[in-house]
């Protein structure tokens, strides 16, 4: 048997739970290496990626961005799930859909789920360390100031820019439950694809589902005033299909 592939990530990351989440539901083993954000910059590059996780290091190649590896499990490991439909107008409309909610979702959500979270020690190092070395455990407890400076400038948060985001996480929720509006399971035909998968694993950090892949805070462990953009989005159509693919699909 071929060793198992191996997975880098940063363990609260989204786009990396969108991996884990396919790997998983393809039925591909893998072994995670888990990096605190900043720490992972090395790792990465040795394992011949960039500067983002998620990388998929597989004996044909490497694969350094979540849609690449969707698109690997698509055509090298089709027996248990495939995130793309065979039908081309069908798959056509689920790369549309994870372009849609890789940059116009992904980003937004993660800016506004950091703003909130980035100002309080306690709940950024319980997510960002979940599952990591010890040692850099605490090099990333030693480097803290420096990396929420490093995440704050990286990632262009500011309560401005977090305002702005949560405005485009709406549109694109709208977007979603306007497409569901007619009772639909799915976001494309009947069964679970990328689609599906790329909206619940980017809806997570304002949705925070049971099933995710790594510790997420609890609602009773929120900054007060993040609660009410959870409830927003949990209570609206969009936010309830994630919800329910987390609950039968994760």
């Amino acid at each position: 048997m071929p060793d198992p592939y191996r997975l880098i990530t940063i363990p609260p990351s989204h786009y990396c739970e969108k991996a884990r989440w396919a790997l998983e539901r393809a039925g591909v083993p893998y072994v995670e290496e888990r990096y605190p954000p900043g720490l992972h910059l090395r790792p990465c590059r040795r394992a011949g990626g960039g500067r983002t996780t998620p990388i998929l290091v597989t004996d044909v190649g490497v694969y350094p961005d979540s849609t690449d590896i969707l698109e690997f499990l698509d055509s090298r490991h089709p027996e248990r799930w495939r995130p793309y439909p065979a039908d081309g107008a069908a798959r056509a409309e689920v790369v549309e859909l994870e372009e849609l909610f890789d940059t116009r979702l992904g980003p937004h959500s993660r800016r506004v789920a950091y703003f909130h979270l980035l100002p309080h020690r306690d709940l950024l190092c319980a997510s960002a360390l979940a599952g990591v070395r010890r040692r850099d455990e605490r090099m990333f407890r030693l480097l803290l100031p420096a990396v929420r400076m490093m995440m704050r400038r990286g990632m262009r948060i500011d309560a401005a820019s977090a305002a702005r985001s949560l405005e485009r996480v709406r549109e694109v929720f709208r977007t979603v439950s306007e497409r569901i509006a007619d009772g639909r399971e799915h976001l494309v035909g009947d069964r679970f694809t990328a689609a599906d998968l790329t909206f619940a694993a980017l809806a997570a950090p304002l949705l925070l589902p049971r099933g995710y892949g790594s510790p997420l805070p609890s609602l009773a462990e929120l900054p007060s005033e993040m609660l009410p953009v959870i409830e927003e989005m949990r209570s609206s159509p969009a936010g309830q299909l994630g919800m329910r693919l987390y609950r039968d699909e994760r």
